[in-house]
């Protein structure tokens, strides 16, 4: 069995030793290190090279969202899964946005938590019960909110790539959105602008928001 190595980033000690404490009773996980601000995440993530980061969302001296902006840009082979007490939509996306591989409450119970890091760690993308059943109701509301005679000739997932693009997304942000790959992404991109006759993206972006998207 391969070992998970984990890097612990919190601001409180309690919590660390908490997910510490389950950490070293589950088999194939193994506790690199630990750090209490954003600034340390992103040290010990340079120096340690783990496997997942379990991050907080709010610490000293640099936020969870700005630490793993960071660390995921120099290591985009870590792994991050933000591990927090927040659960409004701005914080789920913004997350999700910096390149965070899941998102779990801190009420989350010892199997969920354990589970929740051995996807990340093999690269999925996984959400506490809550949090994947509002996105899924994010991402329905959005999706009938754009009527089907707007660019009839656009299939429905192209309809949600372009409506993403209309609000500046990029393309590994729309991906990430819609939990598809990058590659997915650019031949959505690709085939809405030749239907829709555009040479860029940003002649995309006028004519969506011409018509109401974004």
């Amino acid at each position: 069995m391969d070992t998970i190595r984990v890097l612990i980033a919190d601001d409180h000690q309690l919590f660390r030793d908490g997910l510490k404490a389950l950490l070293h009773s589950a088999p194939d996980t193994e506790v690199l290190g630990e750090a209490s601000t954003g600034k340390e995440a992103i040290q010990l993530a340079a120096e340690c090279q783990p496997d997942v980061i379990l991050m907080d969302l709010q610490m000293p001296e640099l936020d969870g969202i700005e630490a793993t902006r960071h660390i995921v840009r120099a290591n985009p082979h870590i792994n991050v899964l933000m591990v927090t007490m927040f659960e409004d939509d701005p914080s789920v996306f913004a997350a999700m946005r910096a390149g965070a591989r899941g998102y779990v409450l801190k009420g989350a119970k010892h199997d969920e938590m354990l589970r929740a890091i051995r996807a990340v760690s093999s690269g999925e993308a996984i959400f506490s019960p809550s949090i994947a059943a509002r996105m899924m109701s994010f991402f329905a509301a959005s999706r009938s909110v754009i009527p089907e005679e707007v660019f009839p000739d656009l299939t429905d997932r192209e309809r949600e790539v372009l409506n993403l693009i209309a609000r500046g997304e990029s393309n590994a942000d729309i991906a990430q959105a819609l939990t598809i790959s990058v590659k997915t992404v650019r031949n959505h991109v690709s085939n809405i602008f030749g239907k829709l006759q555009v040479a860029d993206r940003a002649q995309a972006v006028i004519r969506a928001r011409e018509a109401g998207l974004g």
